[in-house]
């Protein structure tokens, strides 16, 4: 166990069930033997099956606190989760590559929750383009990725487009072809993760899971292809920990 942990940032939602959302993110980071510090976007009422609600967080607080952590602290790396739009995301990123330009940001594309409730739209494909430049890794779904750009004709042709802009990993889950294989995108290159077991539960949240275990290794030194590798292999225990919504974190 090393004596100093790395310092790494959740910019997310709060989710009081303690699935997804800021609060699996640190569940997730102390697990990886990394410092968790986290900052929300949008406050919520829901449970692991109901989504009741929600309060988006006004970007100025959002962007002093981001001003006010790295003033502070040496942060390796930044997960975020849910926008309201393209904007904040922009601000987002904007202000944290203002205070490191080292500091390697994930973005999990959390489109819509669970429950169906939509969180972003995306309305203008160059805005989306921008700021993939200037983000490291996104990790969507089969769904997600389909909303993220008309421009190409299924899942995978859409990945290989956006990784021009940044790496991608494009989860598994819904895989028809390969269920449970998740393809990652980077620049040239292109890698199957197989899963090790055969997945039966779903969990809520494991999208939140799995890109702050992807954000907790790379803040550790390791590079893209093996956390992603890393990750895969906890977010298997999580989904397998009980056979509840709710998962149980295992290092």
């Amino acid at each position: 166990m090393s004596a100093n942990r790395p310092f790494v940032l959740s910019i997310a939602g709060f989710d009081p069930s303690g699935g997804a959302g800021v609060l699996a993110d640190v569940k997730t980071f102390e697990q990886h033997q990394v410092y968790g510090l986290a900052i929300i976007t949008g406050n919520t009422i829901q449970t692991e099956n109901e989504f009741i609600k929600m309060e988006w967080i006004a970007i100025d607080f959002v962007l002093e606190s981001i001003t006010t952590l790295f003033n502070k602290y040496e942060i390796k790396a930044v997960k975020i989760g849910i926008v309201p739009s393209l904007d904040y995301l922009e601000h987002i990123v904007f202000q944290i590559k203002k205070h490191s330009q080292k500091t390697k940001i994930i973005w999990d594309t959390v489109l819509k929750s669970s429950t169906t409730f939509d969180f972003l739209q995306i309305e203008k494909q160059d805005k989306l383009e921008e700021n993939l430049k200037k983000i490291d890794l996104i990790t969507p779904n089969y769904k997600e990725i389909l909303q993220l750009s008309t421009k190409g004709i299924n899942a995978e042709t859409i990945a290989l487009l956006l990784s021009k802009d940044c790496d991608v990993l494009l989860k598994g889950g819904h895989n028809t072809e390969e269920l449970g294989v998740d393809y990652l995108f980077i620049k040239n290159e292109f890698i199957k993760l197989k899963p090790t077991t055969i997945l039966t539960n779903e969990k809520h949240g494991s999208g939140c899971v799995l890109s702050s275990a992807i954000t907790a290794n790379l803040a550790l030194g390791f590079d893209t292809i093996t956390s992603c590798k890393k990750a895969k292999i906890y977010i298997e225990k999580f989904l397998h920990s009980n056979n509840t919504l709710l998962g149980y974190h295992h290092d």
